[in-house]
């Protein structure tokens, strides 16, 4: 690490371990919003607040005139109870930031405070969107409603941890060049049937049974109506249903997710888990009522502004440090992909992954944790990117 970036570092740390501590979950986020604003007005950056949720938007306004750049950061936690024993562990009871978004915030204050010092020599204006909700692909719509991006020419997001493989080591930069996330959608079917007693099963309709078989037929989808080069996922993570183990209940629910790196795999799937749900529960007699709540597209970079980001720091970091391509997406989802959707721009990957730290643990698991040591490797990325366009 150059010297001149060990105090940037020290200042992410301390911000990341204080935000960990008050993780907050989805569109209002009170105390994660003060302790951003104190530190935006510490900064001297000025800032404005949606009315609509706990986003902010701030803006750092350069020597000259020229393009407007957008940084982008989440906000919000998981309904998760934390299990790491850190020393700064969540104060909230079942509420975890198990995605690296305390990092995340961390990082992007950490590229304010570097390129506040520098708005003198900048050509143009940056915009700093702290955004909620994208754990459930709320936020980005509601930051695109405030008109966070009107005017912006580029926009750029970051995302830690191991997401893109757990053996890239730590401190690695990964700038894919195209599509690098899934969509992301929720499926709710509710399966009704008819209650009676275990023992007399022909006087009633099981949705026990309509949900075992819906379960199995579904996966059909993807190995036998879709090509096999046209990457999908379908998977069902709860089901619920039944009171007693010797009652046939009047309903059982499914809930599941939809990934797909093609809009129209994306909807065609949708439109096949409605018409499988609501046809396998007529055949055994009952019925189906499916729900589909629509996430965000897939993640798909613009090449030039994926490119010009890894150009970046290639004269920084040494080229094992550097993936300036990735082209196995992940089936993970985004909701940065709705900005990506209006302006060009691109969304790249900080490796945290770290065996002997025991940071190579998944998201969303509440042992999950990140490489501290490398955060700061983000903010200049950050740094270099607008530099680079309005330097």
């Amino acid at each position: 690490m150059e010297k001149k970036y060990e105090s940037v570092q020290k200042y992410i740390v301390k911000l990341r371990r204080d935000l960990h501590q008050i993780p907050e979950l989805g569109t209002e986020l009170p105390k994660t919003k003060e302790y951003i604003v104190k530190e935006l007005e510490r900064l001297e950056i000025p800032y404005i607040c949606s009315e609509k949720d706990s986003g902010i938007l701030a803006t750092i306004k350069g020597g000259r005139r020229g393009r407007t750049v957008a940084l982008r950061t989440d906000m919000d936690a998981l309904p998760l109870e934390e299990e790491t024993d850190l020393p700064f562990a969540s104060v909230h009871p079942g509420c975890m930031h198990a995605c690296g978004h305390d990092a995340h915030m961390a990082i992007l204050l950490g590229a304010a405070r570097l390129l506040n010092i520098q708005k003198k020599n900048l050509c143009g204006t940056v915009r700093l969107i702290f955004q909620t909700a994208e754990e459930i692909s709320r936020g980005s719509e509601i930051a695109i409603a405030n008109g966070y991006l009107e005017g912006v020419d580029a926009v750029f997001g970051l995302h830690i941890g191991s997401i893109l493989g757990k053996e890239i080591p730590s401190g690695t930069l990964i700038f894919p060049r195209a599509c690098c996330m899934a969509s992301f959608d929720k499926f709710i079917l509710k399966i009704r049937g008819k209650s009676c007693h275990g023992s007399t099963p022909e006087k009633g309709v099981d949705p026990v049974n309509i949900a075992a078989h819906l379960i199995l037929s579904l996966q059909a989808i993807q190995t036998r109506e879709i090509s096999g080069s046209s990457a999908s996922v379908i998977t069902i993570g709860k089901i619920a249903g039944g009171a007693q183990y010797n009652v046939i209940p009047d309903e059982v629910v499914l809930e599941g997710t939809i990934r797909a790196l093609d809009e129209s795999v994306r909807h065609y799937v949708a439109q096949r888990i409605r018409g499988m749900a609501v046809a396998t529960a007529a055949a055994f007699g009952g019925s189906c009522e499916c729900e589909i709540i629509w996430g965000a597209p897939p993640v798909v970079n613009d090449e030039e502004m994926a490119e010009l980001a890894a150009e970046s720091v290639s004269d920084l970091f040494e080229p094992k440090d550097i993936i300036d391509n990735f082209p196995i997406p992940n089936m993970g989802g985004e909701d940065f992909a709705n900005y990506l959707q209006i302006v060009p721009g691109a969304f790249f990957f900080l490796s945290s992954s770290n065996p002997e730290k025991g940071t190579d643990v998944p998201h969303h698991n509440p042992q999950f944790d990140v490489d501290e040591d490398v955060m700061w490797r983000g903010a200049v990325t950050f740094e270099r990117i607008v530099m680079r366009l309005l330097g």
